[in-house]
């Protein structure tokens, strides 16, 4: 598992913050949005394999939708007006000196 800034905004992935899933979507909510998201990249994949351009783009915009509902892509989920900071690198953000201090391991 990523390591999770302390205001569970973010996700970090190869020192990158990446937004998180909306923690108040209640589990049920989460399950099967992530059973979408998981299905929609399956889909892309197959269309890949079938070189089928119509269908990857179908299965990329279901992907969009599926993230935009878990609350990784379009509106911030937050409500205090902090910018979005998806995809800084966090040595670069405010969240420096937390990641700073993650071990070694976390941090990559």
């Amino acid at each position: 598992m990523p390591p999770v800034t302390p205001d569970q905004r973010y996700i970090v992935v190869r020192g990158r913050l990446w937004r998180a899933a909306n923690p108040h979507l209640d589990e049920a909510q989460r399950a099967d949005l992530v059973q979408q998201l998981m299905q929609a990249r399956r889909a892309v994949k197959t269309a890949r394999a079938a070189s089928d351009p119509d269908a990857e783009d179908a299965a990329h915009r279901a992907v969009d939708r599926a993230k935009i509902a878990l609350g990784e892509r379009g509106p911030v989920w937050w409500q205090d007006g902090a910018p979005d900071l998806n995809r800084t690198m966090a040595r670069n953000s405010p969240y420096a000196d937390w990641f700073a201090d993650l071990p070694p391991e976390d941090a990559d």
